[in-house]
């Protein structure tokens, strides 16, 4: 008796501290803009990693600097007028998923509203997201249900938005932000 005591803790323990290396080729966090009222394109971060420990701490760092719009003009000045990434080079995510980890066996999902904190352009703000987590044999994904939709002015980006409008000629460029991600993380042993 004492053995499958010994052996079934063996097997929890393992579970509950289980290291994830994030996967930053499968990852990606991507934003659309909305110009002239209705032109929407989609952009992305070439750089982007994070963290995920054994305790359901997510940790996400993106390179502002990376901004790839596949325009590289608009990628520069986006770098500069609207990101400032001389002062400001990283966005930064933070979230508790313990919860939703100690619920979760291999080949399920499950969707959990999550208090995340992010980190942008000197603010910090508290965001809600709903976040679907799956689990497969030897990963994790973590997806929003729904875009997470970013209030520049929150952010003090609004001043940066606007500056690109005028230099672009433009006579709109929205300052709601459609942001989605996708974040895979491998298990280690």
């Amino acid at each position: 008796m004492l053995k499958y005591l010994l052996l079934g803790s063996a097997l929890i323990s393992s579970q509950a501290f289980a290291a994830w290396q994030f996967n930053q080729q499968q990852s990606d966090v991507s934003f659309v803009s909305v110009k002239q009222t209705s032109v929407a394109e989609v952009h992305h971060f070439k750089t982007i990693d994070g963290t995920l420990s054994a305790k359901g701490e997510l940790e996400v760092n993106i390179d502002l600097a990376s901004v790839e719009t596949m325009i590289p003009i608009r990628n520069e000045r986006m770098q500069k007028m609207l990101f400032n990434v001389a002062q400001h080079p990283k966005a930064k995510v933070n979230a508790d998923v313990s919860e939703v980890l100690a619920k979760l066996k291999a080949g399920t999902q499950k969707i959990n509203d999550v208090t995340a904190t992010l980190t942008l352009h000197g603010q910090i703000q508290k965001i809600s997201l709903d976040l679907l987590i799956t689990k497969s044999a030897n990963g994790l994904v973590v997806t929003p249900v729904n875009a997470f939709i970013l209030d520049s002015k929150q952010f003090g980006l609004d001043k940066g938005i606007e500056a690109l409008r005028e230099i672009a000629g433009l006579k709109t460029i929205a300052t709601s932000v459609p942001v989605s991600f996708n974040l895979v993380f491998d298990e280690q042993n």
